[in-house]
């Protein structure tokens, strides 16, 4: 953060040596927008309602997975493959097509005492059914990666809005005033980049802050001080400086909330190195997420991390598994979803049991999802690849407040159509507010003079699928 051309050398110096790069940490950087008078928007706020679940992790797929094989057991489409379909859109272009039906790639069979079909794509989270609810009518309103991608996150598929975790950050603020209420890790930038887990019109500091797997995951977070007790002092001198600096201008809350920012940085240069140390976890559990001792990339550093940020208060924690590249995008072969998938399946199924053993699955909210799904179908026959589809699609949901082992919804015989209960991705988000206790309706920010909210104006809430 560049500071004002009134700031006298000597503190800017202080400022530089307290923290130096730290304040640059995304998410910091931004605190509070000048709107929002509130001393401390980060503070805990009362739900709407009893909430079934404290927090969320957001386990995002980038790229469109397939949903005929994965999550959706389409028997005829295996018997009628290579038989053509009428479909009046192909692509976001209208018109009257005859497409060729695609066999799924992988075979299907039934897991848990529930009896859930999963592909054989997903070994390890098929083991996991009996915690799961599998949502297999799922629409979205876009099929273009880049308004697929922001409406999954903002419920806009047009407009930049604040991100899901920024409305969950704004809605409950933090219990833990050392780390950001809403964490993103991501090796790479999604589709929309930083819009993904943008705050917009909402304050600044409800903006989710970027973590990166590697040996460094959030730039500069150690203390460049020689000492704890020097920075002490010099954060003594910092404060004296900020209030004599404050005295003069006291109708600038951005200032105020600036200065609130430095206090964030501190605490995060106390707690999260600490979170991002692993050396005191067991073997057996970095065996169950299937993450070599000393290692920091991968799908399972993600989710080791963000169970432990989870352990230390942070609201909403998102785990984007690869960027807008080299995903799950499979145009040419559909082979290439195989080791994205070896990616992210014992990772996600260690996750799941962790938490559970833990006792922790009781209130945390576990999402899986993608942006839309892939086409049941081809323009030509034989091809390989799948294209995008918005028309249904498949998500999951596990724990606080979901009954486990079920599925919800049903797409058409060949998983074209949505064929029983859709879920919108405004009702997606709805479910997902409500069970953290937040009502999607009320939910809301005055901002160029209209109330604004997750939903728009659209969403319910998926009652069935609530335990």
């Amino acid at each position: 953060m560049n500071a004002p051309l009134t700031f006298d050398i000597s503190r800017r110096g202080v400022l530089r040596s307290l923290i130096g790069g730290s304040m640059l940490l995304p998410g910091i950087v931004s605190q509070l927008l000048a709107e929002d008078a509130a001393p401390d928007p980060l503070a805990p706020k009362p739900t709407h309602f009893p909430p079934k679940a404290k927090r969320v992790i957001f386990l995002y797929m980038s790229g469109g997975v397939s949903h005929v094989d994965s999550w959706d057991h389409k028997p005829k489409l295996f018997a009628d493959a290579g038989q053509t379909v009428p479909v009046n859109e192909f692509q976001g272009r209208k018109g009257d097509y005859k497409m060729f039906l695609k066999r799924p790639q992988w075979e299907f069979s039934p897991h848990g005492q529930c009896g859930t079909q999963v592909s054989s794509l997903f070994p390890h989270m098929a083991e996991c059914v009996d915690d799961l609810c599998v949502i297999r009518s799922m629409k979205s309103d876009h099929t273009n990666h880049y308004e697929a991608t922001l409406g999954i996150h903002t419920g806009s598929f047009t407009f930049a809005r604040p991100s899901i975790g920024s409305w969950v950050s704004y809605g409950l603020g933090t219990v833990n005033r050392n780390l950001p209420s809403f964490v993103v890790i991501a090796p790479q930038s999604p589709y929309a980049g930083g819009q993904v887990w943008g705050s917009d019109f909402l304050p600044g500091a409800h903006q989710g802050t970027l973590v990166v797997p590697g040996p460094e995951p959030v730039a500069n977070i150690q203390r460049r001080a020689a000492s704890s007790r020097l920075q002490e002092m010099e954060l003594g001198t910092m404060a004296k400086m900020n209030r004599r600096h404050l005295a003069a201008r006291a109708d600038d809350p951005l200032l105020t909330a600036r200065i609130k920012s430095f206090e964030t940085a501190f605490g995060m240069q106390a707690e999260m190195p600490e979170v991002f140390d692993l050396s005191k976890e067991s073997d057996a559990t970095l065996k169950l997420y299937g993450l070599e001792r000393g290692s920091t990339k991968g799908f399972a550093w993600q989710c080791l991390v963000a169970r432990r940020l989870a352990e230390h208060g942070v609201r909403f924690v998102e785990l984007i598994d690869v960027g807008s590249s080299s995903n799950w995008d499979a145009h040419g072969d559909m082979l290439t979803h195989a080791p994205l998938a070896k990616n992210i399946d014992q990772p996600i199924a260690g996750l799941l049991r962790d938490l559970k053993q833990r006792g922790m699955l009781e209130d945390t909210l576990v999402v899986w999802t993608t942006e839309f799904g892939r086409t049941p179908f081809n323009a030509a026959a034989g091809a390989a690849g799948r294209e995008h589809h918005h028309w249904v699609f498949s998500s999951w949901l596990a724990g606080a407040g979901v009954k486990p082992g079920i599925t919800y919804g049903e797409s058409d015989e060949y998983g074209i159509n949505v064929g029983k209960d859709p879920v919108h991705v405004h009702d997606f988000h709805a479910t997902i507010l409500h069970l953290m206790g937040l009502d999607h309706e009320r939910l809301t920010y005055r901002h160029t003079g209209r109330d604004y909210r997750l939903t728009d104006v659209h969403g319910n809430v998926v009652t069935p699928i609530l335990a």
